[in-house]
């Protein structure tokens, strides 16, 4: 849709007049989600040859375990139970992402729950208050820890073999703490991992929104890193050339290639793209793993009950899902570091940094692929929805009350950051409507809201900068026009420690909450924002005062038919895993210290089955 989100910013604030205040009359119930197109690039044409194909090896990668360092680790490792994580044993990261108060590092190792922990319901929420009512109550305990998603273990990466499930790494004590007795255990995300379903409508993802729009074909940054390149068969040439892309639409292709070479959550320290296609490339897809007969987009080629698809290789799938100029040639890539490449014409690669034109651009196939079988998962058909589209009987009246309060300016409040249709103002449509967003004169990025759960300060976030020493909010960057507050002055930004703005669909079923994971209940939810928030009146990086949340004080009976319209919002299909959302095979690691434990997750096919366990059932 658009090729420079910077530009867009500027564009959308001087046409449309951004700066808001609270309206004094309530919003409309929000849409249902099925009146909302699902985004598609509009330049996708210029690299996927077959659609259908290419949700095929996107489904196959994303549940795959041997993109993992260690064989074991598949994306879906941490989006298995509703695009969520439902574990609860050696989840906990210490809190290894905070700063000081000038933004400097200010990193806690230290847990208050420990590694290899089995968390129970007495540990939440991790911020407890001796008045649930009153945000300036005693506190009886706090912690900050994360409760997240573990990954794999410190190592540094060595090399991969074509062919085998493990990487060469050398292991190493981990640094940030993850070990007993001084052997690792597995190392957790700093950040809580949300539910992948409906992720498509997001204008920005992960927490911090640092995944861009604009995908380039190699990390998550976009249009923000100026040395990202694939290469491609020159036009007319048997010759192939680097280039530099940028493909709309696509925060979730942005998402998709940073877990991989995350040294928490998939990857050795060091790895890169192309060491994984060169591992991958030849393996039959899903060799570890059953892929069900009647799996929707998989039934075709199961081997049932034997693992695997009839599709011999990771590259038959690619030749079959995008453009040959993107993989088809006889030249080899050196990577001689520092972004810097030659192309070499020998018979084959002689050296551990010489790769085929398949595998230097396995970041650009797995992006693409992985996002175009995302947007397949997009939870519609729950009982609002069918509400908002003329069902009366589809929700209780209790539900119809808690949507009335949710929308609600003197009550709720809720609609105003969980916007639109997508219930969340970091979608597409409500960022490129008005980017920038103002509240009691304070402007930030639209769909991002500091929510009080930590202090802003502890966590920069959207405050902080990307690696090429650019503002990551999009409020603070120069062009960015800001609208005049009642002073006759732009309205100071305000970004540090602001989280992404989730969509509340199937939310009965993540938990648990928040980006530090920290609350396990809908109730201990709306106790939160009844009250105002933990934490409140913060200073800022820069000085300037972050504005908490107004303490709305519901009342019992608001909280009851709140959490009745909240309920409301689960698709039976996530719940039950039918069709889109059925799935191969999973072995996921629940214990490793002494010895390690998987959880099998059986595959389903298109009819579902059983529904998975929530957290800490």
């Amino acid at each position: 849709m658009f090729r420079n989100p910077s530009f867009i910013v500027v564009l959308m604030i001087s046409i449309l007049g951004i700066g808001e205040t609270h309206a004094a009359e309530d919003p409309a119930r929000p849409p249902s989600l099925k009146t909302i197109s699902v985004p598609e690039p509009d330049n996708l044409d210029d690299f996927i040859i077959n659609k259908q194909k290419a949700i095929e090896l996107g489904k196959a990668l994303f549940w795959e375990m041997r993109v993992g360092s260690d064989g074991a680790i598949a994306c879906a490792t941490c989006h298995f139970n509703a695009g969520a994580d439902s574990r609860s044993f050696n989840q906990v990261n210490p809190g290894s992402n905070r700063v000081h108060s000038d933004g400097t590092p200010d990193a806690d190792l230290t847990f208050d729950f420990g590694p290899a922990q089995q968390l129970i319901r007495g540990d939440f929420p991790l911020s407890k208050l001796s008045n649930i009512s009153d945000r300036s109550s005693p506190v009886i305990s706090d912690s900050n820890d994360v409760v997240s998603s573990q990954g794999v273990q410190a190592a540094d990466f060595l090399y991969t073999v074509r062919g085998k499930s493990k990487d060469v790494v050398t292991p190493k004590i981990d640094a940030d703490g993850f070990l007993i007795d001084h052997k690792n255990v597995r190392r957790v995300a700093p950040r809580n991992a949300p539910s992948i379903i409906n992720a498509v409508f997001n204008y920005r993802n992960l927490s911090d929104g640092s995944a861009q729009n604009d995908f380039n074909g190699v990390n998550k940054w976009g249009s923000r890193d100026p040395n990202a390149k694939v290469y491609r068969m020159a036009s007319g040439s048997n010759q192939i050339e680097a280039v530099t892309i940028s493909i709309t639409n696509s925060s979730l292709a942005s998402q998709a290639v940073a877990p991989p070479v995350s040294d928490r959550e998939m990857s050795a320290t060091g790895r890169t793209f192309p060491d994984i296609g060169r591992k991958l490339i030849s393996m039959r897809p899903l060799a570890l793993q059953q892929v069900h007969p009647q799996d929707s987009v998989f039934g075709e080629y199961s081997r049932w009950p034997h693992s695997g698809l009839t599709i011999p290789s990771y590259q038959k799938m690619i030749q079959a899902a995008f453009h040959p100029q993107w993989w088809d040639s006889e030249q080899f890539i050196r990577n001689l570091g520092n972004a810097t490449t030659s192309i070499i014409t020998h018979g084959k690669p002689r050296f551990p940094n010489e790769y085929s034109l398949m595998e230097y651009n396995f970041s650009l196939f797995f992006g693409l692929a992985v996002q175009m079988y995302v947007s397949t998962l997009v939870a519609d058909d729950t009982p609002y929805d069918r509400f908002m589209m003329g069902d009366a009987s589809a929700i209780s009246t209790a539900a119809i009350q808690g949507v009335d309060v949710f929308r609600s300016q003197t009550r709720g409040r809720c609609v105003n950051c969980h916007e639109g249709a997508e219930l969340t103002g970091a979608s597409i449509t409500r960022v490129t409507a008005s980017p920038v967003r103002v509240r009691e004169e304070q402007a930030f990025d639209r769909g991002f809201n500091h929510i009080g759960v930590r202090p802003a300060t502890e966590d920069i976030g959207l405050g902080g900068q990307d690696p090429f020493g650019k503002e990551l909010s999009y409020s603070r960057h120069p062009a960015t026009v800001i609208p005049n507050c009642a002073n006759g002055l732009p309205c100071p930004v305000i970004a540090d420690g602001f989280i992404k703005v989730p969509g509340l669909r199937n939310i009965e079923l993540t938990a648990p909450y928040f980006h530090n994971g920290g609350t396990l209940t809908l109730r201990e939810i709306l106790d939160l924002y009844s009250r105002g928030g933990n934490f409140h009146s913060l200073e800022q990086l820069d000085g300037s005062e972050i504005a908490g949340l107004n303490i709305l004080s519901n009342s019992e009976e608001e909280k009851s038919s709140l959490e009745a319209f909240l309920l409301s919002l689960t698709d039976e299909r996530v719940q039950l895993r039918k069709a889109p959302f059925d799935h191969p095979q999973l072995l996921i690691p629940i214990k490793n210290h002494h010895s390690e434990t998987f959880l099998k997750i059986n595959a389903v096919g298109k009819n579902g089955g059983l529904p998975l366990k929530r957290f800490l059932q």
